[in-house]
């Protein structure tokens, strides 16, 4: 493979950065090169140090898919809230619910709520109560549409 097929190579790594070197190739070919086999792109790939980047944890991701929004890292205390839902069984069989409020910064606990239904009005009623208890955030997050 020539000088010109580095550069390619290179250019698709860096355009498809969680391309392997066998789907580089694989465009390689797509797009009419023919010298472009998997053990050539390999090559060429390791003389590069090119690597694909590690898969990042879906809650430590700073984006969504579209790109569209930055998640925010909390700052300080009282900068970033997060409340989510916790389900579990009593002795019965029956669910009861937990709504939990934490303090992203300080990891702290704000306020855990637990009942056998937990609707919209109990959420703003307890957000409502952890504002009076401990201050007003900047920010709520929660990963959850209530209906």
């Amino acid at each position: 493979m020539r000088l010109h097929s580095r550069a390619e190579i290179i250019r698709l790594a860096c355009m498809y950065g969680r391309y392997g070197y066998r789907m580089v190739a694989g465009l390689m070919c797509n797009a009419g090169w023919q010298l472009a086999t998997p053990d050539r792109v390999r090559r060429i790939w390791r003389e590069e140090g090119l690597k694909v980047p590690d898969q990042q944890k879906p809650r430590g991701r700073l984006w969504l898919n579209d790109g569209s929004c930055l998640r925010l890292r909390p700052e300080h205390r009282n900068h970033v809230w997060n409340y989510d839902f916790v389900l579990i069984r009593d002795a019965y069989g029956r669910k009861i619910r937990m709504l939990t409020m934490i303090d992203e910064f300080s990891r702290t606990c704000l306020d855990i709520y637990c009942a056998r239904r937990i609707g919209a009005d109990e959420v703003i009623a307890q957000l409502a109560n952890a504002m009076i208890a401990h201050g007003i955030p900047e920010y709520i997050r929660s990963d959850n549409v209530l209906n």
